[in-house]
């Protein structure tokens, strides 16, 4: 449900001030043997490209991983100087002792699967009535066996939380991994089979056993996989909310012993759970009777190992590096042990290590000057939208209403999370206190059900380099983590902080009006807003849109998928459009000044490009083709600026240059 928006790669230039700094632009960033009519892309980041040749521990890398990485230092230094031999119960207790077991790579070798024995034995135990306590156990921070549950708001009461099951259980990620026949797909299939036996025979199977075993894994994972909704249709809320009694939930799967698997969850008082995909339950309650005892038990057992195995000895690590990271990324080398280690207090103890963070990184006046930004990006949408030709003015009043209603928030939260419940014991393998702080965010998470939603909440820690609209309370959220440096300049001109963290900002608000934030209201609910008229009209263009993603090449004969990525490329589309707008009402956007050879409209769409500056591998762009719901960098700069006036202004662009479309094929939705 969540609308994450996975801006990794914003530029925060925070101050609206035009300075002689002109750092904002690089010309070295540029390859200008490539003229900008036949390549935007190349034009502006062929240079950085270049000086920036893929590192093999990575799949992609861009001007995203190079804030990541300043954070990640940030991170480092506060987690590495709280040392160890503080007072247990702690935080710095709890982040450094955490961070240190991560870090014991003779004590991991040493032991092995030892770590993952005594809950294997009681899998291995169960019987058939026992199995939904089973998968109710892993549902608690292990991982998603055959299905999974959730607590989020109501879709259609937002001050409301529910209960959602979920389609799940495959651990490809996508069902195109299971059914597509190209080669690139069969090859990561069977790097995946090879892996599932691979992990048995860590666990102790014998080479025949962990054949048989891994074979019976794929068979209830490609099951899964026949009947899963595609990604599209998981973009159509109006498909997934299936609300009912839980009555009817024991009537339609009896299969599933639901008293054991709210029981094991622990919750006692529940009488209505939302199925967001009733055909994957329905095969999940065949499977409970159909599946021989030995298969299930496989299988959790496998899901078991397979969510332990990057915390475990280095057997296990690289096995899964081979799997997750080579076979589907094209990754070449493991990240350094402190990187892969510092991210476990860093997620699993976010907000303490967030806490921390702040203090040391996170000026005072950041909030405001991101609240000003902010505010001018507002404006310029509202703007837009009451001048739209094809909305009508009653749908208007409704957008302008919600837009007037966002939330906004900034660097990090008001009230901070208790930890104080989590005990993180030294003297325990690594596995087993990950499992702890697992479970400590899982019992939070369903612990959620039966209160009132927490508006105050945030879905990313301060030290996140990210940012996201939140349909379910209609927010916007900006941490502490992409208000840094590089990429806050108090002495960049205007042009570059509108074309970087201001397109970063207006994307943010369309997606709340997008093709799945569209039909949520002002209050966060699920409430259809648009005329008829006006919402088949938004159809249409979007459908335009999404023509011009699809009609891209990725690799091979793969072409991108433009319905998938729809929320997110009318988000670039929207903010590209907000963000201009809102630049051409500073002072330097209202003038003509050059700076460094380049006019304030070519700065902004320079700064806009070098956003997404990245080198990536041929296995990431496919992967990414099949699981993320954003374009890759090159799409969202050349298809997305191929829309905007403007550009083709900017940059003289003529009907014979490759960079040039036509203006009846062009699309303005917001």
């Amino acid at each position: 449900m969540r609308k994450i928006s996975f801006l990794f790669m914003m530029l925060i230039t925070l101050a609206a001030v035009a300075g002689n700094n002109v750092k904002a632009v690089d010309r070295a960033n540029l390859d200008p043997s490539v003229e900008p009519g036949e390549n935007f892309y190349r034009y502006a980041c062929g240079g950085w490209m270049l000086a920036n040749p893929l590192d093999p521990q990575y799949a992609r890398f861009g001007t995203f991983d190079q804030l990541r990485e300043n954070s990640l230092d940030q991170v480092k230094q506060i987690v590495t100087n709280l040392g160890t031999n503080h007072a247990r119960g702690t935080i710095k207790q709890k982040v450094g002792d955490l961070y240190a077991l991560g870090m014991d790579s003779v004590r991991l070798n040493n032991e092995g699967a030892a770590p993952l024995n005594e809950y294997i034995t009681l899998i291995k135990s169960l019987s058939r009535d026992q199995f939904m306590g089973a998968i109710a156990d892993q549902h608690k921070g292990i991982g998603a066996p055959f299905f999974n549950s959730a607590v989020m708001a109501d879709l259609k009461d937002s001050n409301t939380n529910l209960f959602y099951l979920t389609q799940d259980g495959l651990g490809m990620g996508d069902r195109d991994y299971y059914l597509d026949n190209d080669a690139n797909t069969v090859k990561v299939r069977n790097a995946y089979i090879n892996y599932i036996q691979q992990i048995f025979q860590l666990i102790g199977f014998n080479k025949g056993n962990a054949k048989k075993a891994a074979k019976h894994v794929m068979e209830i994972e490609t099951a899964l996989a026949q009947v899963a909704m595609t990604r599209e249709e998981t973009r159509d809320y109006s498909k997934l909310y299936n609300v009912m009694s839980l009555d009817q939930l024991r009537a339609d799967y009896p299969n599933m012993d639901w008293g054991q698997y709210f029981a094991t969850l622990d919750i006692n008082d529940i009488d209505k759970v939302c199925v967001f995909q009733p055909k994957s339950l329905a095969k999940v309650n065949e499977m409970m009777k159909s599946l021989k005892l030995d298969e299930i038990k496989e299988y959790l057992i496998f899901k078991y190992a397979d969510a332990a195995s990057p915390y475990l000895s280095d057997a296990f690590a690289d096995a899964n590096f081979d799997m997750y990271s080579r076979a589907m990324s094209g990754k070449q080398v493991k990240m350094p042990r402190w990187k892969h280690s510092l991210e476990v207090p860093n997620t699993l103890l976010g907000e303490a290590v967030g806490q921390l963070y702040v203090e040391k990184y996170f000026p005072a006046d950041s909030k405001k000057k991101m609240q000003q930004l902010v505010d001018n990006l507002k404006r310029a949408l509202g703007e837009h939208i009451a001048t739209l030709s094809w909305m009508s003015p009653k749908t208007k009043v409704n957008a302008l209403v919600k837009l007037n209603s966002f939330t906004v928030k900034i660097g990090y939260p008001d009230k901070w999370r208790d930890y104080s419940a989590l005990d993180i014991d030294p003297d325990k393998s690594y596995w087993e206190n990950i499992l702890a702080a697992r479970r400590f965010q899982a019992e939070y998470e369903y612990d959620q059900l039966n209160k009132p939603v927490d508006k105050e909440r945030w879905f990313m820690t301060p030290q996140t380099v990210n940012a996201y609209y939140e349909p379910s309370s209609n927010e916007i959220c900006f941490p502490a983590g992409i208000l840094q440096a590089p990429y806050f300049d108090p002495d960049a001109d205007d042009a570059c902080n509108y074309g970087a963290i201001g397109v970063v900002i207006g994307h943010e608000m369309t997606h709340g009006f997008d093709d799945q934030g569209r039909n949520f209201d002002q209050n966060g609910n699920m409430v259809d807003w648009w005329t008829a008229e006006d919402a088949a009209k938004f159809q249409e263009l979007a459908n335009k849109l999404g023509a011009q993603y699809s009609a891209e090449i990725i690799a091979d004969d793969v072409h991108a998928n433009g319905q998938f990525t729809m929320g997110e490329n009318i988000a670039d589309h929207g903010g590209l459009r907000v963000a201009y707008s809102a630049f051409k009402n500073t002072e330097q956007g209202k003038g003509d000044k050059m700076i460094d050879g380049f006019t304030p409209d070519q700065r902004f769409f320079l700064s806009y490009a070098n956003v997404w500056a990245n080198n990536i591998t041929k296995e990431e762009m496919l992967r990414r083709t099949k699981v993320d719901p954003h374009s890759l960098g090159v799409n969202r700069v050349n298809v997305a600026i191929r829309n905007l006036e403007e550009f083709f202004n900017a940059f003289n662009i003529q009907p014979e240059m490759k960079m040039w479309r036509d203006p009846a094929d062009r699309v303005i939705i917001w």
